[in-house]
């Protein structure tokens, strides 16, 4: 990316970030008595345009979505501007939660209908990929939507989650598998030399990679079945990692942070495990 586009893109997100909602913000829409109050104050912030077109009667998923689009236009609008993997891999953040929504409400036997209140197809047009959504979505059932998607890039992550899903019946792993795909994204990134954002992006990936070794013990895996979730980026992380994994609890898993930076994430009792 040239000089003088980096300066714009700069400027443009330091802009975008200056007009974000402030604590105080937030608190005045928690604090609505119900749906038309809070559209009626969202509509007093700086994302009134971002929910004009919604109509009444309010749902949390109509007002959701249509924040959701407009994120999705800020987001493309920045990466069309910057460029970078970094940025592309992120947006790939829409796509999955389409995924995740599809293969969970297959999973529960929901219908199209169902399913449709809760994705947004708006992030996928705009990059002209609906289809690999509208492939899963109108699948008769999770065996057709999985076979559907065989064929992407997703295919092999999605086999495996539907494999653990029928053993296990835990809708997170489909939740898992999929954060997996977007970390494998991030770190392809990376190591092409997109490094301005390494440290956000490595600190996502040490999240997932804890989250997945406590879900993985939590949901009775064994070392390989979460060496097969993890994704490893330093030596140090690995060390970390199969200490967590070698252990017999969850909470001595989590008492393995104690010496590293995210050793807050240690839970104080009993009752938060």
């Amino acid at each position: 990316m040239s000089a003088s586009k980096n300066v714009y893109a700069s400027v443009k997100s330091y802009s975008k970030r200056g007009k974000l909602l402030k604590k105080e913000d937030f608190q005045t829409l928690a604090e609505s008595r119900d749906l038309d109050e809070l559209m009626t104050r969202i509509k007093n912030t700086v994302y009134a345009d971002a929910v004009v077109g919604v109509e009444k009667p309010y749902t949390s998923q109509n007002i959701e979505s249509a924040l959701r689009s407009h994120l999705a236009d800020i987001h493309y609008g920045i990466s069309k501007t910057a460029g970078g993997g970094i940025l592309d891999a992120y947006y790939l953040k829409f796509i999955i939660s389409n995924l995740k929504q599809i293969l969970k409400g297959k999973a529960l036997g929901k219908s199209q209908e169902e399913i449709e209140t809760h994705i947004n197809l708006h992030a996928e047009e705009l990059i002209k990929q609906r289809d690999i959504v509208i492939k899963a979505l109108v699948a008769k059932d999770l065996e057709e939507a999985v076979a559907n998607l065989n064929q992407t890039e997703f295919g092999e992550d999605i086999v495996k989650a539907t494999a653990l899903y029928a053993d296990k019946k835990s809708l997170q792993i489909f939740d898992t598998y999929f954060d997996k795909i977007l970390m494998s994204r991030l770190v392809k990134a990376l190591k092409s030399g997109d490094i301005d954002a390494s440290k956000l992006v490595s600190m996502d990936i040490d999240f997932y990679n804890i989250l997945s070794v406590i879900r993985g013990k939590f949901w009775g895996l064994d070392e390989q079945q979460i060496q097969d979730l993890i994704i490893i980026q330093s030596p140090a992380a690995k060390e970390l990692l199969l200490r967590m994994m070698s252990v017999g609890t969850i909470r001595d898993a989590f008492n393995e942070l104690s010496n590293t930076k995210y050793r807050d994430l240690i839970p104080q009792s009993e009752n938060e495990l």
